[in-house]
């Protein structure tokens, strides 16, 4: 997996890189390479186009010059440096652009930023190395106007012919980049902390990101997230064994990491082979949550679902999912009612996993029930609490005793407001340390939802996931998820691997929901469910 990484941390692994034997100089060359190699695959299908290198003073800026000289000796485009301060005639990377006879643009001879605006209006690619990891905020001074001249001409060129709002794949068609400015940020967008999230005002804005060897915890950390696009990880040839960065418990997983963690398809398969999945979901006023936990569980793989829902409303669910078992309830108006523990209880011990809470409501006979449910304790399989079970359980002291020993929490941010008794704000200001600090409290895997997933276990054990998809910001989606991680939990994985997995799946089939559409405004619930076996395939196929 991706590790992630404070900036201090990534000082210690380049320095325990180097007393390694590779070198500072070597790091610098085998980042420029990496990135050179994604700009020359974004413009894969473009004979000539025009990039523009702008070039900062530390070693972002070191980065950005050996990008551009690969970039120019392995190909037709014109490449053109713009450096913010002058470079010193020993740097040796310069020196090579200099005896390229490459075209170089120094500020000095551009007081008024004429010159830069001209170059981004009629480039394609802006090459953002001006800042690196190490930045502290504010910008001020010559830096400020600079970077206030550069966002200014991007916006300016991006006004020309504005891009569409939907999540583009991850190499951008000709298309896309046309004639206005995309910018690829190297490390990180200038103007960001990478500790925190936090950004200047004159933060330029990437269309994607060229990490190196670790993802930042600020790249994944609004408001500074919003402005790093794409955010791709590159190799810069580190020993596969370095204790820094190793011991490090937080990573961000790949799709290759949720294939190896799925349980396998044997030819020999019957139904019994991937798990019984009980569902107690819906109410009178909610039934389409039972219907979409049910459906996915089948679609993530399940090989028999069984919906626990109050009697009156299992008709109307039986026509929308036939593959499903149905286990009829009590209830009090359509709501679960108490008398439906014992019944729901000797359902579950049946079960490899058991889904508790989407579509529930909160009437007073529910908490109930979800009280007498959990207090059969050790009777009980692995268990997903989601939605209403959680803002249920918040009601109750100490409601953490409660959970069995394999659980899965799901909250959204307002949800684990009120099972924290924390604001919204504080939720969201401190999300991975949060999720990670309850989770050892509680006992169980917690997955705190929103853009960066975040998903930690008791041990420690944490993962954010690489998803900041608007397209999963509508009713229902979180019962897509809450089925997902359901069905994988009944088909033997750990809670922490099965959360992992259908937060991964839940996200791609959210990105594929939305490039499919052709935005992400248009996608519902369904249309994320209905993406999942796309989703499982990418992630099967996944090298």
């Amino acid at each position: 997996m991706i590790k992630i990484v404070t900036v201090a941390e990534m000082r210690a692994i380049e320095q325990e890189g180097d007393a390694a034997g590779v070198s500072t100089d070597q790091m610098m060359i085998n980042a420029g390479r990496a990135l050179a190699d994604r700009v020359l695959e974004i413009l894969a299908d473009r004979s000539r186009s025009r990039i523009v290198v702008l070039v900062g003073p530390g070693n972002n800026g070191g980065d950005a010059l050996v990008a551009g000289r690969f970039i120019a000796q392995g190909s037709q485009h014109e490449v053109i440096f713009y450096l913010i301060k002058p470079r010193s005639g020993s740097d040796p990377n310069y020196a090579a652009i200099r005896q390229l006879g490459l075209s170089i643009t120094e500020v000095g001879a551009d007081p008024h930023f004429d010159i830069l605006r001209s170059l981004i209006n009629t480039c394609q690619i802006v090459v953002d190395g001006v800042l690196g990891i190490g930045l502290r905020l504010p910008l001020k001074g010559e830096l400020a106007d600079f970077m206030h001249a550069a966002r200014q001409a991007v916006e300016d060129a991006r006004r020309k012919m504005p891009r569409s709002a939907c999540q583009a794949p991850a190499v951008p068609a000709v298309s896309e980049i046309g004639e206005t400015p995309y910018v690829v940020a190297v490390d990180c967008p200038s103007g960001l902390d990478c500790d925190t999230g936090a950004m200047d005002a004159l933060t330029l804005h990437a269309d994607e990101t060229v990490t190196f060897a670790a993802a930042k915890i600020g790249q994944t950390l609004f408001p500074g997230a919003g402005a790093c696009g794409r955010l791709f990880v590159a190799d810069i040839g580190l020993p596969e064994q370095l204790p820094a960065r190793d011991n490090i418990a937080l990573s961000m997983p790949a799709a290759a990491d949720i294939r190896a963690v799925l349980p396998p398809v044997p030819p020999n398969a019957h139904k019994g082979t991937f798990g019984r999945v009980l569902n107690i979901t819906g109410s009178l006023n909610y039934m389409g949550a039972a219907v979409l936990a049910a459906r996915v569980a089948y679609y993530a793989g399940s090989g028999l679902v069984t919906v626990g829902a109050p009697e009156m409303i299992i008709p109307v669910l039986a026509a929308q999912i036939p593959e499903a078992t149905w286990l009829p309830l009590p209830h009090e108006h359509g709501a679960l009612a108490e008398g439906a523990a014992e019944t729901a209880g000797r359902e579950a011990e049946a079960c490899e996993a058991l889904l508790l809470g989407p579509g529930w409501g909160r009437a007073e006979t529910t908490r109930r029930f979800l009280l007498a449910v959990l207090d059969q304790g050790a009777h009980l399989p692995a268990v997903v609490i989601d939605a209403d079970a959680l803002n249920l359980l918040s009601t109750v002291d100490a409601w953490w005793n409660l959970l069995p020993s394999k659980a899965i929490l799901t909250p959204h941010p307002g949800e684990m407001a009120r099972l924290t008794g924390m604001t919204r704000d504080e939720v969201n200001a401190h999300r991975v340390a949060l999720a990670r600090e309850k989770a050892a409290q509680w006992g169980c895997v917690v997955l705190l939802k929103g853009a960066f997933t975040v998903i930690a276990a008791p041990d420690g054990q944490a993962v954010i996931l690489p998803f900041a998809e608007p397209a999963l910001a509508t009713a229902g989606t979180g019962d897509v998820l809450a089925g997902i991680a359901a069905s994988l939990l009944g088909q033997g994985l750990s809670p922490f691997a099965a959360a992992m997995a259908a937060g991964f799946l839940h996200g791609l089939a959210g990105t594929v929901a939305a490039q499919r559409a052709g935005t992400a405004r248009s996608v519902t619930a369904g249309s994320v469910l209905a993406a999942l076996p796309e989703a499982m395939r990418q992630v099967e196929h996944a090298l």
